[in-house]
Protein backbone atom coordinates (compact mmCIF):
# COMPACT_ATOMS: atom_id res chain seq x y z
CA UNK A 1 0.00 0.00 0.00
CA UNK A 2 1.34 3.45 -0.88
CA UNK A 3 1.59 6.49 1.35
CA UNK A 4 -1.81 7.76 2.43
CA UNK A 5 -3.27 11.25 2.84
CA UNK A 6 -3.58 12.70 6.34
CA UNK A 7 -7.40 12.43 6.31
CA UNK A 8 -8.94 8.94 6.44
CA UNK A 9 -11.43 7.44 4.01
CA UNK A 10 -15.01 8.19 5.03
CA UNK A 11 -15.97 9.67 8.38
CA UNK A 12 -13.19 11.26 10.49
CA UNK A 13 -11.86 8.80 13.03
CA UNK A 14 -12.43 9.75 16.66
CA UNK A 15 -10.72 7.81 19.48
CA UNK A 16 -10.99 8.00 23.26
CA UNK A 17 -7.66 8.91 24.84
CA UNK A 18 -7.23 7.59 28.38
CA UNK A 19 -4.56 10.21 29.04
CA UNK A 20 -6.91 13.15 28.47
CA UNK A 21 -10.13 11.27 29.35
CA UNK A 22 -11.63 12.67 26.16
CA UNK A 23 -12.52 11.46 22.69
CA UNK A 24 -10.59 13.35 20.03
CA UNK A 25 -10.12 13.22 16.25
CA UNK A 26 -7.23 10.94 15.35
CA UNK A 27 -4.35 12.58 13.51
CA UNK A 28 -1.28 10.42 12.88
CA UNK A 29 2.18 11.82 13.49
CA UNK A 30 3.21 10.56 10.05
CA UNK A 31 0.30 10.57 7.58
CA UNK A 32 1.91 7.67 5.72
CA UNK A 33 2.24 5.31 8.68
CA UNK A 34 0.34 4.82 11.94
CA UNK A 35 2.66 3.46 14.64
CA UNK A 36 1.06 1.38 17.38
CA UNK A 37 2.35 -0.59 20.37
CA UNK A 38 0.39 -3.16 22.38
CA UNK A 39 1.37 -4.68 25.71
CA UNK A 40 1.78 -8.37 25.03
CA UNK A 41 1.40 -11.50 27.15
CA UNK A 42 3.60 -12.77 29.95
CA UNK A 43 4.25 -16.27 28.66
CA UNK A 44 4.17 -18.30 31.88
CA UNK A 45 0.73 -19.85 31.29
CA UNK A 46 -2.12 -19.97 28.77
CA UNK A 47 -3.77 -16.63 28.07
CA UNK A 48 -7.16 -16.40 29.76
CA UNK A 49 -10.24 -15.06 28.00
CA UNK A 50 -9.88 -11.65 29.64
CA UNK A 51 -6.37 -11.32 28.19
CA UNK A 52 -7.64 -12.28 24.76
CA UNK A 53 -10.34 -9.61 24.79
CA UNK A 54 -7.49 -7.07 24.76
CA UNK A 55 -6.09 -8.52 21.54
CA UNK A 56 -9.49 -8.68 19.83
CA UNK A 57 -9.81 -4.98 20.68
CA UNK A 58 -6.33 -4.16 19.40
CA UNK A 59 -6.93 -6.15 16.21
CA UNK A 60 -10.20 -4.32 15.66
CA UNK A 61 -8.43 -0.98 16.10
CA UNK A 62 -5.79 -1.99 13.58
CA UNK A 63 -8.41 -3.22 11.11
CA UNK A 64 -10.30 0.06 11.42
CA UNK A 65 -7.08 1.97 10.75
CA UNK A 66 -6.42 -0.08 7.63
CA UNK A 67 -10.08 0.20 6.55
CA UNK A 68 -9.76 3.97 6.82
CA UNK A 69 -6.76 3.84 4.47
CA UNK A 70 -3.79 4.00 6.82
CA UNK A 71 -0.69 1.83 6.76
CA UNK A 72 0.03 0.46 10.23
CA UNK A 73 3.23 -0.61 11.94
CA UNK A 74 2.17 -2.64 14.95
CA UNK A 75 4.48 -4.00 17.66
CA UNK A 76 3.45 -6.51 20.35
CA UNK A 77 5.96 -7.53 23.00
CA UNK A 78 6.44 -10.98 24.50
CA UNK A 79 7.26 -10.75 28.22
CA UNK A 80 9.51 -13.66 29.09
CA UNK A 81 11.27 -11.97 32.03
CA UNK A 82 10.67 -9.27 34.61
CA UNK A 83 6.93 -9.52 35.34
CA UNK A 84 6.37 -10.21 39.02
CA UNK A 85 3.34 -11.97 40.47
CA UNK A 86 2.18 -8.49 41.46
CA UNK A 87 1.98 -5.81 38.77
CA UNK A 88 3.98 -3.61 41.14
CA UNK A 89 7.21 -4.71 42.84
CA UNK A 90 6.30 -7.69 44.95
CA UNK A 91 6.33 -11.45 44.64
CA UNK A 92 8.36 -13.72 42.41
CA UNK A 93 9.04 -13.33 38.75
CA UNK A 94 6.10 -15.08 37.05
CA UNK A 95 8.46 -16.98 34.77
CA UNK A 96 10.71 -18.12 37.64
CA UNK A 97 7.64 -19.19 39.63
CA UNK A 98 6.33 -21.26 36.69
CA UNK A 99 9.73 -22.91 36.30
CA UNK A 100 9.86 -23.90 39.98
CA UNK A 101 6.33 -25.26 39.83
CA UNK A 102 6.84 -27.38 36.71
CA UNK A 103 10.50 -28.31 36.98
CA UNK A 104 11.06 -27.08 33.42
CA UNK A 105 13.45 -24.39 32.25
CA UNK A 106 12.17 -20.86 31.84
CA UNK A 107 13.23 -20.94 28.22
CA UNK A 108 11.12 -24.03 27.53
CA UNK A 109 8.14 -22.53 29.34
CA UNK A 110 8.46 -19.27 27.40
CA UNK A 111 8.69 -21.08 24.04
CA UNK A 112 5.69 -23.32 24.80
CA UNK A 113 3.34 -20.57 25.97
CA UNK A 114 4.45 -18.14 23.27
CA UNK A 115 3.42 -20.72 20.68
CA UNK A 116 0.15 -21.34 22.56
CA UNK A 117 -0.63 -17.61 22.60
CA UNK A 118 0.06 -17.26 18.89
CA UNK A 119 -2.21 -20.23 18.21
CA UNK A 120 -4.98 -18.53 20.18
CA UNK A 121 -4.74 -15.29 18.24
CA UNK A 122 -4.75 -17.15 14.93
CA UNK A 123 -7.89 -19.03 16.02
CA UNK A 124 -9.49 -15.66 16.72
CA UNK A 125 -8.44 -14.38 13.28
CA UNK A 126 -6.24 -11.72 14.90
CA UNK A 127 -3.56 -10.44 12.55
CA UNK A 128 0.07 -10.98 13.45
CA UNK A 129 1.77 -7.71 14.40
CA UNK A 130 4.39 -6.17 12.18
CA UNK A 131 6.91 -7.26 14.82
CA UNK A 132 6.91 -9.57 17.81
CA UNK A 133 9.38 -8.03 20.25
CA UNK A 134 10.79 -10.47 22.84
CA UNK A 135 12.00 -9.01 26.14
CA UNK A 136 15.03 -11.25 26.62
CA UNK A 137 16.36 -10.24 23.20
CA UNK A 138 16.55 -6.59 24.34
CA UNK A 139 18.23 -6.74 27.75
CA UNK A 140 21.31 -4.85 26.55
CA UNK A 141 19.02 -2.10 25.23
CA UNK A 142 17.29 -1.99 28.63
CA UNK A 143 20.60 -1.64 30.48
CA UNK A 144 21.70 1.25 28.24
CA UNK A 145 18.30 2.93 28.68
CA UNK A 146 18.50 2.56 32.47
CA UNK A 147 22.05 3.95 32.51
CA UNK A 148 20.77 7.14 30.88
CA UNK A 149 17.90 7.77 33.30
CA UNK A 150 19.60 6.56 36.49
CA UNK A 151 21.67 9.65 37.43
CA UNK A 152 18.71 12.03 37.71
CA UNK A 153 15.78 9.73 38.37
CA UNK A 154 16.88 6.55 40.14
CA UNK A 155 18.51 5.28 43.34
CA UNK A 156 19.97 1.94 44.32
CA UNK A 157 19.03 -0.47 47.08
CA UNK A 158 20.31 -3.93 47.84
CA UNK A 159 17.28 -5.22 45.92
CA UNK A 160 18.06 -3.24 42.78
CA UNK A 161 17.68 0.07 40.94
CA UNK A 162 14.50 2.03 41.63
CA UNK A 163 12.81 4.94 39.87
CA UNK A 164 12.06 7.88 42.15
CA UNK A 165 8.64 9.11 41.01
CA UNK A 166 9.06 12.42 42.90
CA UNK A 167 11.51 13.49 40.17
CA UNK A 168 8.55 13.91 37.81
CA UNK A 169 5.89 16.35 39.08
CA UNK A 170 3.14 14.88 36.91
CA UNK A 171 3.82 11.22 37.68
CA UNK A 172 0.59 9.21 37.53
CA UNK A 173 -1.38 11.65 35.40
CA UNK A 174 -2.61 8.79 33.19
CA UNK A 175 -4.30 7.19 36.21
CA UNK A 176 -6.03 10.52 36.75
CA UNK A 177 -9.60 9.88 37.82
CA UNK A 178 -9.05 6.14 37.78
CA UNK A 179 -8.77 5.98 41.55
CA UNK A 180 -11.11 8.75 42.67
CA UNK A 181 -13.73 6.21 43.74
CA UNK A 182 -11.40 3.30 44.49
CA UNK A 183 -8.55 2.30 46.74
CA UNK A 184 -5.54 4.58 46.10
CA UNK A 185 -2.94 2.98 43.87
CA UNK A 186 -0.12 3.26 46.41
CA UNK A 187 -2.06 1.26 48.99
CA UNK A 188 -2.12 -1.69 46.61
CA UNK A 189 1.67 -1.73 46.18
CA UNK A 190 3.47 -3.93 48.66
CA UNK A 191 6.30 -2.10 50.47
CA UNK A 192 9.92 -2.78 49.60
CA UNK A 193 12.54 -2.05 52.26
CA UNK A 194 14.28 1.23 51.53
CA UNK A 195 11.92 2.60 48.91
CA UNK A 196 11.57 6.36 49.21
CA UNK A 197 7.94 6.44 48.09
CA UNK A 198 5.33 3.67 47.80
CA UNK A 199 4.94 4.27 44.04
CA UNK A 200 8.67 4.01 43.27
CA UNK A 201 9.25 1.03 41.00
CA UNK A 202 12.05 -1.30 39.99
CA UNK A 203 14.11 -0.55 36.91
CA UNK A 204 16.55 -3.39 37.63
CA UNK A 205 16.00 -6.19 40.14
CA UNK A 206 19.19 -7.52 41.70
CA UNK A 207 19.42 -11.28 42.19
CA UNK A 208 19.43 -12.32 45.85
CA UNK A 209 22.97 -13.03 47.04
CA UNK A 210 22.09 -16.61 48.00
CA UNK A 211 20.10 -17.43 44.87
CA UNK A 212 20.88 -17.92 41.20
CA UNK A 213 18.03 -17.17 38.85
CA UNK A 214 17.56 -19.01 35.57
CA UNK A 215 17.40 -15.63 33.84
CA UNK A 216 19.92 -13.05 35.01
CA UNK A 217 22.41 -10.68 33.41
CA UNK A 218 25.38 -8.57 34.52
CA UNK A 219 24.65 -4.87 34.90
CA UNK A 220 26.09 -1.76 36.62
CA UNK A 221 23.69 -2.54 39.50
CA UNK A 222 24.76 -6.13 39.90
CA UNK A 223 23.64 -9.41 38.44
CA UNK A 224 19.89 -9.50 37.99
CA UNK A 225 17.02 -8.88 35.59
CA UNK A 226 15.15 -5.86 34.22
CA UNK A 227 11.91 -4.62 35.72
CA UNK A 228 8.72 -5.36 33.79
CA UNK A 229 7.85 -1.71 33.13
CA UNK A 230 11.24 -1.02 31.55
CA UNK A 231 10.86 -3.43 28.66
CA UNK A 232 7.84 -1.73 27.07
CA UNK A 233 9.46 1.70 27.13
CA UNK A 234 12.63 0.33 25.57
CA UNK A 235 11.05 -1.79 22.85
CA UNK A 236 8.33 0.68 21.86
CA UNK A 237 10.89 3.47 21.55
CA UNK A 238 13.36 1.27 19.66
CA UNK A 239 10.88 0.26 16.95
CA UNK A 240 8.40 3.16 16.88
CA UNK A 241 10.36 6.22 18.00
CA UNK A 242 10.31 8.44 21.08
CA UNK A 243 6.73 9.51 20.36
CA UNK A 244 4.38 7.30 18.34
CA UNK A 245 0.66 7.26 17.71
CA UNK A 246 -1.13 4.72 19.91
CA UNK A 247 -0.34 2.53 22.91
CA UNK A 248 -2.95 -0.09 23.85
CA UNK A 249 -3.49 -2.40 26.80
CA UNK A 250 -6.04 -3.66 29.27
CA UNK A 251 -7.53 -1.18 31.71
CA UNK A 252 -5.64 -2.91 34.53
CA UNK A 253 -2.43 -1.43 33.05
CA UNK A 254 -3.70 2.14 33.27
CA UNK A 255 -2.96 2.82 36.93
CA UNK A 256 0.51 1.34 37.42
CA UNK A 257 2.24 -0.22 34.42
CA UNK A 258 1.48 2.50 31.89
CA UNK A 259 2.06 5.29 34.42
CA UNK A 260 5.52 3.81 34.98
CA UNK A 261 6.17 3.54 31.26
CA UNK A 262 5.31 7.20 30.83
CA UNK A 263 7.62 8.17 33.70
CA UNK A 264 10.50 6.27 32.09
CA UNK A 265 9.78 7.83 28.69
CA UNK A 266 9.78 11.34 30.11
CA UNK A 267 12.96 10.72 32.05
CA UNK A 268 14.71 9.31 28.98
CA UNK A 269 13.70 12.14 26.62
CA UNK A 270 13.97 14.91 29.21
CA UNK A 271 10.60 16.17 28.07
CA UNK A 272 6.87 15.84 28.68
CA UNK A 273 6.55 13.27 25.89
CA UNK A 274 4.50 10.34 27.14
CA UNK A 275 5.61 7.89 24.44
CA UNK A 276 2.25 7.82 22.64
CA UNK A 277 -0.23 10.47 21.55
CA UNK A 278 -3.17 8.18 22.36
CA UNK A 279 -3.34 5.74 25.27
CA UNK A 280 -6.23 3.32 24.72
CA UNK A 281 -7.53 0.69 27.14
CA UNK A 282 -10.15 -2.02 26.86
CA UNK A 283 -12.30 -2.79 29.89
CA UNK A 284 -12.52 -6.03 31.85
CA UNK A 285 -14.16 -9.27 30.88
CA UNK A 286 -16.15 -10.18 33.98
CA UNK A 287 -18.17 -13.07 35.27
CA UNK A 288 -20.80 -12.78 37.98
CA UNK A 289 -18.11 -13.04 40.64
CA UNK A 290 -15.93 -10.26 39.25
CA UNK A 291 -12.98 -9.93 36.88
CA UNK A 292 -12.32 -12.99 34.72
CA UNK A 293 -9.04 -14.67 35.59
CA UNK A 294 -7.26 -17.99 35.31
CA UNK A 295 -8.18 -18.90 38.87
CA UNK A 296 -11.89 -18.84 38.13
CA UNK A 297 -11.86 -22.24 36.43
CA UNK A 298 -14.60 -23.30 34.01
CA UNK A 299 -14.46 -21.12 30.93
CA UNK A 300 -11.02 -19.66 31.55
CA UNK A 301 -9.13 -20.09 28.27
CA UNK A 302 -10.02 -20.14 24.59
CA UNK A 303 -9.40 -23.88 24.56
CA UNK A 304 -12.00 -24.31 27.31
CA UNK A 305 -14.53 -22.65 24.98
CA UNK A 306 -13.49 -24.86 22.06
CA UNK A 307 -13.66 -27.97 24.25
CA UNK A 308 -17.35 -27.24 24.73
CA UNK A 309 -18.01 -27.27 21.02
CA UNK A 310 -18.00 -23.50 20.46
CA UNK A 311 -16.09 -22.09 17.51
CA UNK A 312 -13.46 -19.49 18.54
CA UNK A 313 -14.90 -16.93 16.12
CA UNK A 314 -18.03 -16.96 18.30
CA UNK A 315 -15.84 -15.55 21.08
CA UNK A 316 -14.53 -12.88 18.70
CA UNK A 317 -18.12 -11.96 17.80
CA UNK A 318 -19.02 -11.95 21.49
CA UNK A 319 -16.20 -9.45 22.17
CA UNK A 320 -17.04 -7.04 19.35
CA UNK A 321 -20.73 -7.13 20.24
CA UNK A 322 -19.88 -4.83 23.16
CA UNK A 323 -17.96 -1.57 23.09
CA UNK A 324 -14.33 -2.06 24.06
CA UNK A 325 -14.56 0.48 26.92
CA UNK A 326 -17.53 -1.29 28.52
CA UNK A 327 -17.27 -4.18 30.93
CA UNK A 328 -18.35 -7.38 29.20
CA UNK A 329 -20.06 -10.12 31.20
CA UNK A 330 -19.01 -13.61 30.20
CA UNK A 331 -21.19 -16.67 30.61
CA UNK A 332 -21.71 -19.91 28.75
CA UNK A 333 -25.14 -18.66 27.68
CA UNK A 334 -23.75 -15.38 26.36
CA UNK A 335 -21.07 -16.99 24.23
CA UNK A 336 -23.58 -19.61 23.01
CA UNK A 337 -25.86 -16.75 21.92
CA UNK A 338 -22.92 -15.28 20.00
CA UNK A 339 -22.44 -18.64 18.29
CA UNK A 340 -26.10 -18.67 17.24
CA UNK A 341 -25.72 -15.17 15.80
CA UNK A 342 -22.58 -16.23 13.97
CA UNK A 343 -24.38 -19.26 12.55
CA UNK A 344 -27.10 -16.99 11.15
CA UNK A 345 -24.53 -14.73 9.54
CA UNK A 346 -22.54 -17.64 8.10
CA UNK A 347 -25.63 -19.36 6.70
CA UNK A 348 -26.91 -16.11 5.17
CA UNK A 349 -23.60 -15.27 3.52
CA UNK A 350 -23.03 -18.89 2.40
CA UNK A 351 -26.41 -18.85 0.67
CA UNK A 352 -25.39 -15.70 -1.20
CA UNK A 353 -22.02 -17.18 -2.14
CA UNK A 354 -23.74 -20.22 -3.63
CA UNK A 355 -25.77 -17.91 -5.91
CA UNK A 356 -23.03 -15.42 -6.79
CA UNK A 357 -22.11 -14.84 -10.42
CA UNK A 358 -18.99 -12.68 -10.06
CA UNK A 359 -15.86 -12.87 -7.91
CA UNK A 360 -15.14 -9.24 -6.98
CA UNK A 361 -16.41 -9.93 -3.47
CA UNK A 362 -13.44 -12.26 -2.96
CA UNK A 363 -10.95 -9.38 -2.89
CA UNK A 364 -9.66 -7.77 0.30
CA UNK A 365 -9.49 -4.24 -1.09
CA UNK A 366 -12.13 -1.85 0.24
CA UNK A 367 -12.08 0.48 -2.77
CA UNK A 368 -12.63 -2.38 -5.22
CA UNK A 369 -15.35 -3.93 -3.08
CA UNK A 370 -17.37 -0.70 -2.80
CA UNK A 371 -16.92 0.68 -6.34
CA UNK A 372 -20.23 1.09 -8.17
CA UNK A 373 -22.47 -0.33 -5.45
CA UNK A 374 -26.13 0.75 -5.49
CA UNK A 375 -27.37 3.53 -3.22
CA UNK A 376 -28.91 1.23 -0.59
CA UNK A 377 -25.63 -0.63 -0.09
CA UNK A 378 -23.62 2.60 -0.03
CA UNK A 379 -25.99 4.02 2.58
CA UNK A 380 -25.46 0.98 4.81
CA UNK A 381 -21.69 1.19 4.35
CA UNK A 382 -21.73 4.91 5.16
CA UNK A 383 -23.52 4.18 8.44
CA UNK A 384 -21.12 1.32 9.13
CA UNK A 385 -18.15 3.62 8.54
CA UNK A 386 -19.65 6.29 10.79
CA UNK A 387 -20.13 3.75 13.59
CA UNK A 388 -16.60 2.39 13.54
CA UNK A 389 -15.18 5.92 13.20
CA UNK A 390 -16.98 6.84 16.43
CA UNK A 391 -14.40 5.31 18.79
CA UNK A 392 -14.87 1.82 17.31
CA UNK A 393 -18.60 1.58 17.98
CA UNK A 394 -18.85 -2.02 16.73
CA UNK A 395 -22.16 -2.78 18.50
CA UNK A 396 -23.77 -0.16 16.24
CA UNK A 397 -21.98 -1.45 13.16
CA UNK A 398 -22.73 -5.18 13.50
CA UNK A 399 -26.51 -5.03 12.80
CA UNK A 400 -25.76 -3.43 9.44
CA UNK A 401 -24.37 -6.76 8.21
CA UNK A 402 -27.74 -8.37 8.90
CA UNK A 403 -29.46 -5.40 7.28
CA UNK A 404 -27.48 -5.85 4.06
CA UNK A 405 -28.16 -9.59 4.09
CA UNK A 406 -31.89 -8.85 3.98
CA UNK A 407 -31.72 -6.36 1.08
CA UNK A 408 -33.67 -8.38 -1.49
CA UNK A 409 -33.83 -5.48 -3.98
CA UNK A 410 -30.10 -5.44 -4.68
CA UNK A 411 -28.17 -8.20 -6.36
CA UNK A 412 -26.52 -11.13 -4.62
CA UNK A 413 -23.07 -10.00 -5.76
CA UNK A 414 -23.62 -6.44 -4.53
CA UNK A 415 -24.72 -7.69 -1.12
CA UNK A 416 -21.64 -9.89 -0.94
CA UNK A 417 -19.36 -7.00 -1.84
CA UNK A 418 -20.86 -4.78 0.86
CA UNK A 419 -20.61 -7.51 3.52
CA UNK A 420 -17.06 -8.38 2.44
CA UNK A 421 -16.12 -4.73 2.96
CA UNK A 422 -17.61 -4.76 6.45
CA UNK A 423 -15.86 -8.00 7.31
CA UNK A 424 -12.50 -6.35 6.67
CA UNK A 425 -13.17 -4.71 10.06
CA UNK A 426 -15.18 -7.44 11.77
CA UNK A 427 -12.69 -10.21 10.99
CA UNK A 428 -15.31 -12.99 11.11
CA UNK A 429 -14.15 -14.72 7.91
CA UNK A 430 -17.67 -14.47 6.50
CA UNK A 431 -16.42 -14.77 2.95
CA UNK A 432 -14.72 -18.12 3.51
CA UNK A 433 -16.20 -20.00 6.46
CA UNK A 434 -19.21 -22.27 5.98
CA UNK A 435 -21.67 -24.13 8.13
CA UNK A 436 -19.52 -27.27 8.41
CA UNK A 437 -16.51 -25.14 9.33
CA UNK A 438 -18.33 -23.77 12.37
CA UNK A 439 -18.81 -27.21 13.86
CA UNK A 440 -16.34 -27.91 16.66
CA UNK A 441 -16.00 -31.30 18.28
CA UNK A 442 -16.25 -31.06 22.09
CA UNK A 443 -13.35 -32.59 23.97
CA UNK A 444 -15.49 -35.34 25.50
CA UNK A 445 -17.47 -36.22 22.38
CA UNK A 446 -18.03 -39.97 22.05
CA UNK A 447 -18.92 -39.95 18.38
CA UNK A 448 -17.41 -38.65 15.13
CA UNK A 449 -19.08 -36.34 12.63
CA UNK A 450 -19.15 -39.10 10.01
CA UNK A 451 -20.91 -41.41 12.47
CA UNK A 452 -23.45 -38.69 13.26
CA UNK A 453 -24.23 -38.09 9.60
CA UNK A 454 -24.59 -41.83 8.95
CA UNK A 455 -27.13 -42.18 11.77
CA UNK A 456 -28.97 -39.06 10.59
CA UNK A 457 -29.25 -40.60 7.11
CA UNK A 458 -30.77 -43.71 8.70
CA UNK A 459 -33.17 -41.51 10.65
CA UNK A 460 -34.25 -39.60 7.56
CA UNK A 461 -35.02 -42.87 5.87
CA UNK A 462 -36.98 -44.06 8.90
CA UNK A 463 -39.04 -40.88 8.87
CA UNK A 464 -39.61 -41.23 5.14
CA UNK A 465 -40.85 -44.78 5.82
CA UNK A 466 -43.03 -43.39 8.65
CA UNK A 467 -41.20 -45.64 11.08
CA UNK A 468 -41.36 -43.10 13.88
CA UNK A 469 -40.37 -45.57 16.57
CA UNK A 470 -37.07 -46.21 14.76
CA UNK A 471 -36.66 -42.46 14.20
CA UNK A 472 -37.08 -41.81 17.93
CA UNK A 473 -34.71 -44.63 18.80
CA UNK A 474 -31.99 -43.19 16.58
CA UNK A 475 -32.57 -39.70 18.00
CA UNK A 476 -32.24 -41.05 21.55
CA UNK A 477 -29.09 -42.98 20.61
CA UNK A 478 -27.54 -39.76 19.37
CA UNK A 479 -28.66 -37.87 22.49
CA UNK A 480 -26.93 -40.47 24.65
CA UNK A 481 -23.65 -39.52 22.94
CA UNK A 482 -24.18 -35.77 23.42
CA UNK A 483 -25.74 -35.06 19.99
CA UNK A 484 -28.85 -32.89 19.91
CA UNK A 485 -30.95 -33.54 16.80
CA UNK A 486 -32.39 -30.14 15.96
CA UNK A 487 -35.72 -30.98 14.32
CA UNK A 488 -37.52 -27.82 13.33
CA UNK A 489 -34.54 -25.58 14.09
CA UNK A 490 -35.19 -22.31 12.21
CA UNK A 491 -31.50 -22.21 11.32
CA UNK A 492 -31.76 -25.67 9.76
CA UNK A 493 -28.61 -26.66 11.65
CA UNK A 494 -29.64 -30.39 11.82
CA UNK A 495 -27.59 -31.25 14.90
CA UNK A 496 -25.24 -29.95 17.56
CA UNK A 497 -22.74 -31.60 19.88
CA UNK A 498 -22.89 -30.68 23.55
CA UNK A 499 -20.60 -31.32 26.49
CA UNK A 500 -21.92 -34.04 28.75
Amino acid sequence: MSAQPSSPMGAPLVLFNSFTREAAPFTPIDPAMVRMYSCGPTVYSFAHLGNLRAYVFTDTLRRVMEYKGYNVTHVINITDVGHLTSDADSGDDKMEAAAKKTGKSIWDIAAFYTDAFKQDIHRLNIKDPSRWSVATEHVDDMIHYAEKIAPEHCYTLDSGLYFDVSTLPEYGKLAGAATHDATPVESRIDPVDGKRHPQDFAIWRASPKDEQRQMEWDSPWGKGAPGWHLECSVMSMKYLGEQFDIHTGGIDHREIHHCNEIAQNQAFTGSTKTGANYWMHNNFLVDRDGKMSKSKGGFSTLQSVIDRGIHPLAYRLFCISAHYRSELEFSGDNVAAALTRLKRLVMGVSALRDRAEGTIWQTYDRTALEAGLPAAAIDALTRFDAAIADDLMLPRALPLVEEVLSMKKISVDDRLRAIASMDLVLGLNLMTINRAGLRVRPADAQITEDEINAILDQRKQARADKDYAESDRLRDALAAKGVEVMDGDPLGWDWALHLG
